[in-house]
């Protein structure tokens, strides 16, 4: 897929089975996934996450033109943990340049990135409930981007809809993540070292075990 392309639309009717399915968090298996993969990976994972640190670092000096870089990279960037964690789960050997795979996604991420940024701050700015509930509801927005090749607005429209018919167990899994995170801050911010390959890797494989993979070549 080209960097620029907005994506294809998807037949509706793949999503039946999720759609129609209850679903069964294992919450602690999928942290736990995440940590082996990390650990067996640690010096490529931590290699990457301070590399986007310095890029975030080296963006903010820049004011707003920093902002629109930042917007513009951290979809693609964060899309990289998933496209890595999705060829490890399929047994396929990766390279440290498979991490930048995400920018071949580049805009149906950025536009994801923006219109999920945007309705969420309007759902907090209103009610709070409404942006809380988005924020759940398009979890799996960035892997249904990269799986399927799927144009930003379905693939955010497929998330919510099948995150709702279970919501409190994602939002379960999302307080856990926000969680591990915001530990990893605490430690002196050192800890996102860990924490944000650990719950990105994570998120990747729930994302697996619930949606499966369609494609085959990230």
């Amino acid at each position: 897929m080209a960097a620029f392309d907005f994506g294809v639309k998807v037949d509706p009717h793949l999503f039946d089975k999720q759609l129609n399915a209850s679903v069964t968090m294992h919450i602690q298996d999928y942290i736990r996934q995440g940590w082996e993969m990390f650990k067996e990976h640690i010096g490529e994972f931590i290699g990457f996450t301070l590399l986007i640190f310095v890029i975030s670092a080296i963006s903010s000096k820049f004011a707003f033109a920093g902002s629109f870089i930042i917007s513009a990279l951290a979809a693609p960037l964060y899309a990289g943990f998933g496209i890595v964690a999705f060829k490890l789960l399929s047994g396929k050997p990766f390279q440290f340049g498979d991490f930048f795979n995400g920018f071949n996604y580049l805009l149906p991420l950025f536009l994801a990135g923006l219109a999920c940024g945007f309705l969420v701050s309007i759902g907090m700015v209103l009610l709070l409930i409404p942006g809380i509930y988005l924020a759940v509801g398009y979890m799996f927005t960035t892997f249904l981007i990269i799986d399927y090749r799927m144009e930003f607005w379905q693939a955010m429209e497929i998330s919510r809809q099948i995150i709702t018919k279970n919501w409190f167990a994602f939002f379960g899994f999302a307080c856990v993540l926000f969680a591990l995170n915001f530990l990893g801050a605490l430690a002196f911010a050192v800890g996102l070292l860990v924490s944000i390959p650990v719950s990105a890797c994570a998120a990747a494989i729930a994302y697996k075990e619930i949606m499966g993979m369609y494609s085959t070549d990230w």
